[in-house]
Parts: C-alpha cells; sequence; structure tokens
C-alpha cells in the first residue's frame, strides 16, 4: 500500500488511532517536523518515509490500512 500526499498530510494533520505503536510513533515524530515547516519539500519527505514504513511492515499493519485507506 502506498499513500498519496493528500493522505500523509491528512495522517499529519489528524489525530487517528492505530494499533501499531511503531506507526504511530512514526507519525508523531513527523507531526513535529511538518508542524515546523509546512512546505511541499516536507510533506514529500513525510510521504516517503510513511511509505517506506508500510511498505517494510505491511505484513502487521494490515488493520491500520483499513484506516489509512478511508482518508
Amino acid at each position: 500500500m502506498q499513500v498519496t500526499s493528500r493522505q500523509a498530510e491528512t495522517l499529519l494533520r489528524g489525530n487517528h488511532t492505530f494499533t501499531q505503536l511503531g506507526f504511530s510513533m512514526l507519525l508523531t515524530r513527523l507531526k513535529g517536523l511538518y508542524a515546523n515547516d509546512p512546505s511541499q519539500e516536507a510533506l514529500q519527505k513525510s510521504t516517503g518515509e510513511i511509505n517506506l514504513f508500510l511498505d517494510k511492515f505491511k505484513s502487521i499493519m494490515e488493520n491500520d490500512f483499513v484506516t489509512i485507506t478511508r482518508l
């Protein structure tokens, strides 16, 4: 699964609950970075990091994919 820039921005601006602690921690870190620099470049970098995480841990992220696809 790959998220779009729009979905990533929704994740970075929202308060969604996920079952995987690692993904929640990644989003918390990226939210702080994006809040300090809300540029398109920062959004693209965050989108890339989210997609890398989702690709690497896709086997344990199945439950959270449902939440992400609804964004």
